[in-house]
């Protein structure tokens, strides 16, 4: 017997759990590196993921990707390593551990002992290392697991500090003093990237407030904020000069006396829609300059600067487009506001704390969280009880707008002044920006779209937080000379300090102080780094450079491939990128792959709270990771665009294009152990004559050739769509035309049909190796012989073997086919039911018009060119003709009841029919033809049972 019996009804998960097992047992993984020892390295930077809960289905998509294209640069010839990380430090394990401890504000973390939280986080960083470990297995996804690094590490977070001293070193990293979005909950500074993953639409509360001037009774300026909670820090008005303004008169319908309103003219007809009221002047912003007005809240009267506040001022950035056209301006809480207040020299009034919370100098509003996560209006409607009290309430109304959210507590975050450390990002953006144009994206748009918009519109990056479990920032200033000094490595450190350093964590390095030349000591700063710095430092971090592995890092930088989500392009790939251009000019990576988001069936977010999608591990179970992968690759969220995960769009490539392959390997195993067919060269030659050989040869070529130029441009949809439509050509065209060939018939046509139907399954596994690894690995080991597919090359291109003129006149050939049967269809005949002609308006060539003749059954083909259709069929039916119909269909019959019967197609049996049956004398007269069509040793006449056919013993 030539090969391993397989079973045609195979359930797919299960041979997948036994290729696993194959793959551990022996190591495969690993051997695929070793064998390409000293050919040349790709490298493949992996983003690498939070083991605080078990992986989703976007996890999965990302690790297919990171799968497939290592598998294929392996295959073509490169040693490609593959290491995994674990992302240990930030907000996410910080909030688990906060939950743990029943931790609701910053300040019990202090209570409590930096240390002790510190260790909680640790401890629960890897918790879910189990789980991922199953799940990426189970995918079939190949990655160095147990050599992992991790972010949280001494060797890793060193690197940091190097990257970090190197940007210092450059003039990169500043400290200063701005209005940034900050989370009251967690009480720390955000990144602009990680402001734009939280937006939600809220309703807030938006208030019109009556600013009284001093100088003109019965008289208000009217100003506009959906911020009310920011009107107890308001130190001044904003106008613009050259916008015309109007004063009006109208009846106060409280008192019946006239009152009088200032704002901008255009503003009038949607602030006072259809009231009625008087233009008693008009003119310029500029004549509105230096008004005073009295301040909404007196808690801050005495506050330095107060000569300059609470009057209006020119701003360039005062507007039309919405409100009264006078911007309240409130210095704490905006980065205009903040630069009209330095330029004008404002009251700086900052009545809320980091926690939210408004300070005990704001009299009746002390304590109040300005945007309490349960009820966002809550100190808004406080405030605007205040204000109309007070007969400064102009008007309120609901307002919707779009809102920044924590990314991970999901608390709303408020804009607040506060000193940062940054990266100097603007001044190397042009160069990032030039940078950029050598990175290919995949999909192409996102390069100068999603990316290159986000690239020019960078700012500089803050790095402060104001946490704990995150890598330092590694820089001591002197208490008394205020030098500072950057640290860049341990030893640096422990030579400073005295000390033995083993870990680089704040409870750890805090503590530590050393001298200054000026008699002071250097204290570290408080502030961690953003945990994107970590990210961002991933590539020389991961290899512990420049402190070890320097000529391996210079192999390996930049990268030739990465690949995440598309939120990535405002997180990772930029932080790669700009930290890349700084310190080393250069890019961070060359190839880029960003896909979507997959969504429940219904559209909405996935989450376990809802369940509304299915377990990846059984989905696993149930059709196979083959199949996923499949799915995943083939569809949109390839394309960086949303995906809704549907079972039924699953399931049919467990039961497609997967099952139509196992079918066709299972006939040729079924046949070639039958038959006894073993070809010890089994290389396919070139003198095959039979055209469906030579055309299935030319398919498999241009499927050669098209996958390579879709994997080389990282084009991973493109490329895994292209399989489907071949192996359905391969199993519902070729295999179907070629039944008869593999059974009997001439022996050198016998011969080239199992020797190419080898060498195309053979060839087919190593081409779907990356893709699908499990079934190619059961085709190719079984065929081959040898140990394994993924220790092959990639198959090349044969152009010799390329026949564009034959897949042509095959592609005409089968569409007339289609037409000829769509023709018997409508006369209502049976396509077993031969018909004597069919006429063409074309030539075909001989063998082309024998595969025509056979598929829509008609005895000779006639060509017409003065023909209006393309095929015309003569529907005349003789007796001859019907009679070989009714033959026909009895061999059909004959050869159900040996499916029936559990036959082998090798498998002799003797067949019975009634004496007095209908098909007695079609039996008698065709014995000869169906016993060597159905596989019968005898063919006997009895008078028993109720069935006309039956079958003897095997």
């Amino acid at each position: 017997m030539s090969f391993k019996e397989i079973d045609p009804q195979k359930k797919l998960p299960e041979l997948e759990e036994e290729i696993l097992d194959f793959w551990d047992k022996e190591n495969i993984f690993q051997k695929s590196i070793d064998q390409r020892a000293g050919k040349p390295l790709y490298s493949f930077y992996d983003g690498p993921p939070f083991a605080t809960g078990t992986p989703h289905y976007g996890h999965i998509v990302a690790s297919t990707m990171k799968d497939v294209v290592p598998r294929y640069w392996t295959m073509r010839g490169f040693q490609v390593e593959r290491k995994w990380g674990w992302d240990c430090h930030g907000l996410p394990i910080e909030n688990i551990a906060e939950k743990e401890l029943g931790i609701t504000h910053k300040k019990q973390i202090e209570e409590l002992g930096v240390a002790k939280f510190n260790e909680t986080c640790r401890s629960k960083v890897l918790e879910y290392v189990a789980e991922w470990e199953k799940v990426i297995r189970r995918l079939g996804r190949w990655a160095d697991m147990k050599n992992a690094y991790r972010t949280m590490d001494l060797s890793f977070m060193e690197s940091v500090w190097w990257v970090f001293k190197e940007l210092w070193d450059k003039g990169l990293i500043y400290e200063s003093y701005r209005s940034m979005h900050i989370c009251p909950r967690c009480e720390t500074t955000l990144s602009q990237s990680e402001v734009t993953e939280g937006y939600k639409t809220i309703k807030d509360l938006s208030v019109t407030a009556e600013f009284h001037l001093v100088d003109e009774p019965n008289t208000s300026l009217l100003a506009w904020t959906t911020t009310p909670w920011t009107l107890i820090g308001n130190a001044a008005l904003a106008v613009n000069r050259n916008i015309d303004y109007v004063k009006i008169e109208k009846k106060n319908m409280g008192t019946g006396g006239l009152v009088r309103f200032i704002l901008a003219k255009n503003r009038l007809k949607e602030i006072f829609k259809e009231e009625d009221y008087k233009i008693i002047d008009e003119f310029k912003g500029a004549n509105l300059i230096g008004k005073v007005y009295e301040p909404l809240f007196d808690y801050y009267k005495n506050i330095e600067n107060k000569e300059n506040g609470w009057k209006v001022y020119d701003a360039s950035f005062v507007t039309t487009d919405d409100g009264t056209g006078i911007v309240h301006v409130a210095p704490a809480y905006g980065e205009d506001d903040m630069n009209l207040g330095k330029e004008k020299n404002l009251p700086f009034i900052q009545h809320v704390g980091m926690d939210g919370v408004i300070k005990k100098e704001a009299g009746e509003f002390a304590g109040l969280n300005v945007k309490p996560i349960d009820d966002v209006q809550e100190t808004d409607v406080e405030i605007i009880k205040y204000l109309a009290g007070k007969n400064l309430l102009f008007s309120k109304e609901q307002y919707e707008h779009s809102y920044p959210h924590c990314w991970r507590c999901e608390t709303p975050l408020l804009n607040y002044a506060t000193s940062s450390w940054f990266v100097r990002v603007t001044e190397i953006k042009e160069k990032a920006i030039k940078k950029s144009q050598e990175v290919s994206w995949s999909p192409k748009h996102i390069k100068e779209g999603r990316f290159g918009k986000w690239l020019e519109g960078a700012r500089d990056w803050s790095i402060s937080r104001q946490r704990y479990w995150a890598s330092v920032i590694p820089i001591w200033i002197c208490e008394k000379c205020k030098e500072a000094k950057v640290v860049g490595s341990v030893k640096e450190l422990e030579n400073l300090s005295g000390q033995k350093i083993t870990d680089l964590h704040k409870d750890k390095i805090d503590p530590i102080i050393f001298a200054c030349e000026c008699g002071g000591q250097f204290h570290r700063v408080p502030d961690v780094l953003d945990t994107w710095f970590d990210s961002g430092s991933m590539p020389y971090a991961q290899v512990h450079y420049p402190f070890e592995n320097e000529q391996k890092f210079e192999k390996i930088f930049p990268a030739e491939f990465i690949a995440e989500g598309v939120d990535q392009t405002r997180a990772w790939f930029y932080y790669l990128h700009v930290i890349a251009t700084a310190i080393k000019d250069e890019v961070a990576f060359k190839n880029v792959v960003v896909n979507g988001i997959v969504l429940a069936q219904d559209g909405k977010k996935m989450s376990k709270r809802l369940q509304n999608y299915p377990d990846p591990m059984e989905e696993f179970q149930k059709y196979g990771a083959d199949a996923m992968r499949l799915y995943l690759l083939t569809s949109p969220v390839m394309q960086a665009e949303n995906l809704n995960f549907n079972e039924k769009d699953l399931a049919s490539f467990s039961q497609g294009m997967f099952r139509m392959l196992w079918n066709t390997y299972s006939f040729f195993v079924m046949y070639a152990n039958v038959g006894d067919w073993n070809n010890k060269s089994r290389i396919m030659n070139n003198g095959i004559s039979n055209i469906l050989d030579k055309w299935i040869m030319s398919e498999l070529n241009i499927l050669i050739k098209n996958v390579n130029e879709q994997m080389e441009k990282y084009e991973l949809m493109k490329a895994s769509r292209l399989f489907t439509p071949f192996i359905d050509d391969l199993s519902n065209w070729y295999l179907r035309r070629s039944r008869k060939r593999f059974k009997s018939g001439d022996a050198a046509d016998q011969k080239d049909a199992f020797t190419t139907l080898y060498f195309i399954l053979v060839e087919l596994s190593k081409l779907l190796a990356p893709f699908a690894p499990f079934l190619s690995e059961e085709i190719y080991k079984n065929l081959s012989g040898n140990e394994s597919v993924h220790l092959e090359n990639y198959p090349a291109t044969d152009d010799s073997k390329i026949n564009q003129d034959l897949s042509v006149k095959m592609q005409s050939t089968r569409g007339l086919i289609e037409k000829g049967l769509a023709l018997r269809a409508e006369e209502n005949l049976r396509t077993r039911q031969p018909l004597q002609s069919a006429t063409l308006r074309s030539e075909l060539g001989k063998d082309f018009q024998e595969i025509l003749k056979d598929e829509i059954n008609v005895k000779e083909i006639l060509i017409n060119k003065n023909l209006k259709n393309d095929i015309e069929l003569d529907n005349k039916l003789t007796p001859e003709l019907l009679e070989e119909g009714r033959l026909r269909d009895l061999m059909r019959d004959i050869q159900d009841l040996r499916k029936k019967a559990g036959l082998n197609p090798g498998d002799k049996v003797d067949l019975y029919y009634q004496k007095s049956s209908d098909a007695a004398a079609l039996i008698k007269k065709f014995a000869k033809a169906i016993k060597a069509e159905t596989n019968i040793t005898e063919i006997m006449e009895e008078e028993r049972g109720e069935n006309d056919l039956w079958l003897g013993e095997k």
